[in-house]
């Protein structure tokens, strides 16, 4: 009887979820998902800005096309070069944040506080600044290099070919380093601490405890850091186009779509470049998932 009971209160719990949540994906739908699959329509076409209205299907050129293009390989190894080593730069110096923000140190809040700042700046106007401070004429950043001895001249970090996406990935690590630490730091205020005070009884050195119960316990935070940090890497598109201005160099999949589309005016081409970056970040995300540890609600 009970057990009955306990069944009908999750189907009704179910339902009144469902009837909540409706409004909101219908709203989602109208909003993201009809401008996705007029995307992808798009992306089979010949579309342009001048006749959209009269485009015609293709089937797979914008594809081939893409596939041949030397540029848009480019802009893929730069997508990916830039999202895996800002996201690992990121996870560590982001975890020693963390860690340090959860120590029993004074000033804990304002360090917080300012450890945030950052990542509470507008992405546009960080790489407007940035820039200014990179700047071989003007910058701040080749006066202070200068000064310590470590180059002889000014250095256009930005502008040079080998340094621009070096540029890129320090800036984008400056500002969203915060918002890791901010995540892995709720995880850590979510562990049991039994497990750390049986340790400290036992005289288990710190390292070894980090090692053996903080990180396994940290895993799902970090898991779902990474992914949260990995999708918006993967699409980055306003700090390299501010910073750089969108030069062959640092060029993401995000700013080539961009191109297409505005710069030459061809929707189809563009079209499939977004198209495309979707579903890479869509297999990212699954492969992430399966193999990361985590599988639906449940973590293994």
């Amino acid at each position: 009887m009970a057990s009955k009971f306990r069944s009908d209160l999750t189907k009704e719990r179910t339902r009144a979820a469902w009837v909540f949540m409706l409004p909101t994906l219908l709203v989602i739908s109208f909003v993201a998902g009809w401008p996705l699959l007029r995307t992808i329509w798009f992306s089979f076409t010949d579309a342009s800005l001048s006749n959209m209205s009269a485009a015609q299907f293709t089937a797979f050129e914008n594809f081939e096309f893409l596939f041949k293009d030397s540029s848009w390989g480019t802009a893929v190894k730069n997508t990916l070069y830039f999202a895996v080593i800002s996201v690992a730069l990121e996870t560590v110096l982001g975890l020693v944040i963390a860690l340090v923000l959860n120590s029993q140190i004074k000033g804990k809040g304002l360090l917080r506080t300012a450890v945030l700042i950052p990542w509470a700046i507008p992405t546009i106007v960080s790489a407007k600044m940035w820039g200014w401070m990179l700047h071989d004429v003007y910058g701040v950043i080749n006066d202070m290099l200068i000064w310590v001895g470590f180059i002889q001249q000014p250095i256009a970090w930005a502008a040079d070919p080998k340094l621009a996406m070096i540029s890129v990935i320090l800036v984008d690590v400056w500002k969203t380093t915060p918002f890791m630490a901010l995540l892995l730091l709720a995880g850590l205020q979510l562990m049991p601490q039994e497990c750390f005070e049986a340790a400290r009884v036992d005289g288990i050195h710190p390292i070894r405890v980090f090692w053996r119960v903080t990180l396994p316990l940290l895993k799902p935070a970090i898991i779902v850091a990474v992914i949260f940090r990995s999708l918006d890497a993967m699409r980055v598109f306003d700090l390299i186009y501010v910073l750089t201005g969108g030069s062959s160099e640092t060029m993401s999949m995000s700013v080539y779509a961009r191109q297409q589309l505005f710069d030459f005016q061809n929707v189809g081409v563009g079209s499939a470049a977004s198209t495309l970056l979707f579903l890479m970040i869509g297999l990212f995300t699954i492969i992430f998932l399966l193999f990361g540890g985590i599988k639906g609600d449940k973590i293994k």
